[in-house]
């Protein structure tokens, strides 16, 4: 046997002895040099000054925080300036050289002055624009001045009577001939433009307080209140001479109470002294998009506008084939009247 393999862990002592006495000397000999590989040294003597730069400003920084920081309405000698918008500048036409002052300068479209136009932020650069409608409602610029309403709500509107328009009248002419009557009752014929015809008999003699015709057309439109003996003026001869006037009263809902005064009998030269008019207007709301629908309102019957309203406010007085009467609520609740022309508006006086 050898002699290592018989000393191995004598031998393996001493390496390792060996091996740590390298690394010891190793370790002492570099220590001296650790500055220069890390270069942990501090090099020259620093800043002894601790303050923060600017932080004097800090007091001035936290006041402005505390100050009222709300936009406000610039103003140049009371004049409102806008600073985000452009400000749209006018010439007039007859001196195209020199601008015009909306808020020193006569008005250009009287009687509006030129601060409505800004108010309410409508161009009145146009000629027209007066009589323009910016929100539709069929009022005009001018018409919503006037009436003091909102030009840019079509729920804001002048009075709707003014915009009332009379296109044309559908009448019935008719006439009722009483005969020749019999201890106060009397027969009678109908006729009509449409060429209706209807009569009571001889042997069917209406009296006082009774209703007729019985049967259409005109059932039971109309009563006989009675009849009186008069003396009337016979233009042929120029002689007074006595004849029976029949009364009757009309039970039609709008001419309730109406009494016409016919003499008996009646002849057929003398009937066209006597023809009465049952009269509709056809009429128009020009405004709130309506212009051009037809309204039916039967002579003497109120009305509403716009026509699916609640309230029916307004009253047909009279209607001919010229013109109608219309009644209506002014703005302070009062009743007016004001007339119609076919084919035009309300003429209001000033």
């Amino acid at each position: 046997m050898s002699w290592f393999s018989k000393n191995y862990e004598k031998a393996a002592l001493g390496g390792a002895v060996a091996v740590a006495l390298g690394l010891a000397y190793l370790g002492w000999s570099k220590s001296g040099g650790v500055d220069e590989d890390f270069g942990t040294g501090l090099k020259g003597a620093g800043n002894n000054n601790t303050a923060v730069a600017g932080a004097e400003r800090i007091p001035m920084a936290l006041q402005s925080m505390q100050l009222d920081r709300t936009w406000k309405q610039a103003l140049d000698a009371e004049r409102p300036v806008d600073l985000f918008t452009g400000i749209a500048l006018f010439v007039a036409r007859s001196a195209p050289e020199k601008p015009v002052d909306l808020l020193k300068d006569a008005p250009i479209h009287p009687p509006i002055p030129n601060t409505w136009w800004i108010e309410n932020r409508i161009d009145p650069g146009y000629a027209d624009s007066p009589d323009r409608d910016p929100d539709g409602d069929g009022f005009s610029n001018r018409e919503e001045f006037l009436a003091n309403t909102d030009p840019n709500s079509a729920k804001s509107f002048p009075a709707l009577i003014a915009k009332l328009m009379y296109a044309k009248d559908e009448s019935l002419a008719w006439v009722i001939r009483p005969g020749y009557g019999s201890e106060g009752k009397f027969p009678f014929t109908y006729e009509d433009g449409q060429g209706r015809k209807n009569r009571v008999t001889a042997a069917e003699m209406i009296g006082p307080d009774e209703l007729f015709f019985s049967k259409e057309p005109m059932k039971n439109r109309f009563k006989l209140l009675g009849s009186e003996v008069r003396k009337e003026l016979n233009k042929k001869i120029n002689i007074e001479m006595e004849v029976t006037i029949v009364r009757i009263e009309d039970q039609r809902p709008n001419k309730k109470g109406l009494v016409y005064e016919i003499p008996s009998p009646l002849s057929e030269e003398r009937k066209n002294e006597h023809v009465q008019y049952d009269r509709t207007a056809i009429l128009s709301l020009e405004a709130l998009g309506m212009a051009g629908n037809e309204i039916k309102v039967e002579e003497n019957t109120a009305f509403a506008l716009p026509p699916d309203a609640p309230a029916k406010d307004y009253f047909l007085k009279s209607v001919t084939p010229g013109s109608v009467i219309v009644e209506y609520p002014d703005a302070a609740g009062n009743r007016q009247t004001v007339e119609i022309k076919k084919g035009g508006f309300p003429q209001f006086n000033p």
